[in-house]
């Protein structure tokens, strides 16, 4: 079944541009959402998904109210909801396999049991901007495709993609929007950035920049977020980067250098750092090849449980 807007079938492939332009209230919302101010995330009950991470929950998770992620520059941040049980799928896609990453998000909001025929599928695409490779225009392209290709009927929300959420300076393009949240509970989605990135920030980045594909990294069922066991490969020329200058690594090691966020190169180089530490995870962080398990404690923060076991 096709992907729609207000109950109509779109016609792909179509620009994002052109799409909003058929549907002007598509338009409208991309234009509202732009012209929010960023709020800023605290850390409670808070679930941060990382670049290829998706998390999914329901209003009826005690332990977590919002999921987000930022730093989306030629990426793309999509939410998938559905309106009868709230579910709610959120995830950091880059691109790398988006035909493989759509049917995850899918079944990710299917997995919920109280999936019923009442209420319907919502999806919401924010990120990227007009980058100079064209690497926006293509993830939007995907995404809208794949979506369009699924059994199910989802309704296309919001669309704040590509050259919806581009500006210009000094003829330089830059994204718009960076990050955006969703609160659980109302549904609302708005602009938003996090100083808090954890639980096991670098571990996680590292396993994103070291190729790992989309993983789901949050049971709502126990309420844990599960990290690993995970393993890569030994990242080539680590010293060679961790010798270069900041330029070297943003021009080097990011898909739009003009473009990212001021923290961009201390975070690669923490990330590498990491790398280095760590050539081999599986013998050194997941001990016995057991996940680290985290949980939300009182104070809605991540607190390490012991593994399952141990």
């Amino acid at each position: 079944m096709p992907l729609l807007v207000e109950g109509r079938r779109v016609r792909l492939p179509q620009s994002a541009g052109d799409l909003v332009r058929a549907h002007p209230l598509l338009e409208e919302r991309a234009r509202l959402l732009r012209g929010q101010s960023v709020q800023q995330v605290g850390p409670q009950g808070l679930l941060y998904v990382q670049q290829r991470e998706l998390a999914v929950t329901s209003p009826k998770d005690g332990s977590i109210s919002i999921l987000g992620s930022d730093d989306a520059t030629t990426c793309h941040i999509v939410v998938l909801r559905h309106t009868g049980n709230g579910a709610t799928c959120l995830t950091h896609c880059d691109g790398t396999d988006t035909k493989a990453e759509v049917p995850l998000i899918m079944n990710s909001i299917k997995s919920f049991s109280d999936h019923t025929q009442c209420g319907r599928l919502e999806v919401h695409l924010v990120g990227g901007f007009s980058d100079d490779r064209q690497l926006s225009q293509k993830l939007t392209h995907q995404l809208l495709s794949e979506f369009d290709r699924q059994e199910d009927d989802i309704h296309l929300v919001t669309l704040c993609v590509t050259e919806l959420n581009d500006r210009e300076e000094n003829e330089n393009h830059f994204p718009v929007i960076y990050g955006i949240a969703v609160n659980i509970k109302t549904s609302e989605i708005y602009r938003a950035s996090f100083q808090d990135r954890g639980p096991e920030e670098e571990l996680r980045a590292a396993r994103a920049l070291t190729g790992g594909p989309m993983i789901s990294i949050y049971d709502a069922e126990t309420e844990q977020l599960r990290i690993g066991p995970y393993s890569w490969m030994p990242f080539p020329h680590v010293d060679f980067w961790l010798q270069q200058d900041d330029k070297q690594i943003l021009e080097n090691l990011s898909t739009s250098p003009l473009a990212e966020p001021p923290h961009f190169v201390k975070h690669i180089r923490s990330t590498l750092m990491f790398l280095k530490k760590y050539p081999s995870p599986a013998n050194t962080l997941f001990l016995g090849n057991k996940a680290l398990l985290y949980k939300k404690n009182e104070d809605g923060l991540w607190e390490k449980i012991s593994s399952p076991g141990s």
